[in-house]
């Protein structure tokens, strides 16, 4: 699979999650497309893949997605942010 089809799946994967989960008393309103969906970051190592996505959605949610090449398997991980700290170094 390469970024021009792995990339339009995550975007179909996050948006059908966020669908799904999202609290429907937002009303219907709040349903998003695989268009909706943006990319953060993408990085590929030999034939896996990785994307970070989000959602314009105040939920502070942040999404990855992972193809590992070798299985044709892709994993989906949700995460919602609860803190964002500054360390100084």
């Amino acid at each position: 699979m390469d970024i021009n089809e792995f990339i339009p799946k995550a975007k179909e994967l996050v948006a059908d999650y966020t669908n799904k989960h999202t609290d429907i008393s937002d009303g219907p309103s709040r349903l998003i497309s695989a268009d909706d969906v943006y990319l953060v970051w993408y990085a590929k190592t030999l034939q896996n893949s990785k994307a970070l996505l989000s959602t314009p959605l105040p939920d502070g949610m942040y999404y990855e997605v992972t193809l590992n090449g070798d299985k044709d398997e892709i994993y989906f991980d949700a995460y919602k942010k609860f803190h964002n700290i500054k360390v100084e170094v």
